[in-house]
């Protein structure tokens, strides 16, 4: 095996000789070396210039009108139906590390809320950072209860 790698050839036109440019008149690439004369692509580094240049002309990011406010620190929030809580055990505590492990929250999230969609039969002590009116009411209904947790920390206001 090793033999037969050792071997190994491009096929025979797949490699061409490096152009010598400036090597004369006879090589037809002497003296401009096919740059053709003066001009932005005849000067090193030639037309090399920025992705969306667009040649002098008002580039279309700065044309686009722009509206509307991007939150710069936006907080991610994800909404739990109450009927989603059916799932768990009698009893159990529902928080937010029981709530990733059955999938119900994903990814980076700052606030989880409860909201009164569907039934509970169960009695389950529930942890979030807020609840509807209903979810509250379906919770205690069952025998449940509520635990409210603080907000997050906010992101201290910039000073200019």
């Amino acid at each position: 095996m090793t033999d037969i790698l050792s071997r190994l050839s491009p096929p025979p036109g797949a490699r061409h000789s490096e152009r010598r440019v400036g090597r004369g008149p006879g090589s037809g690439v002497g003296k401009t070396c096919g740059r053709g004369f003066k001009g932005q692509k005849a000067r090193q580094p030639g037309n090399l210039g920025k992705v969306h240049f667009q040649g002098g002309q008002t580039p279309l990011q700065r044309r686009t009108p722009k509206r509307g406010f991007n939150v710069p620190f936006p907080v991610a929030s994800v909404a739990v139906n109450v009927g989603s809580l059916e799932r768990f055990d009698a009893g159990s505590a529902v928080d937010e590390a029981a709530l990733r492990s059955v999938r119900l929250v994903q990814g980076k999230v700052d606030r989880i809320k409860i909201l009164g969609m569907g039934d509970l039969t169960k009695a389950l002590t529930v942890s979030a950072h807020g609840f509807s009116k209903s979810a509250v009411a379906k919770i205690e209904k069952a025998g449940g209860k509520v635990i409210i947790l603080s907000a997050p920390a906010e992101a201290p206001a910039a000073t200019s």
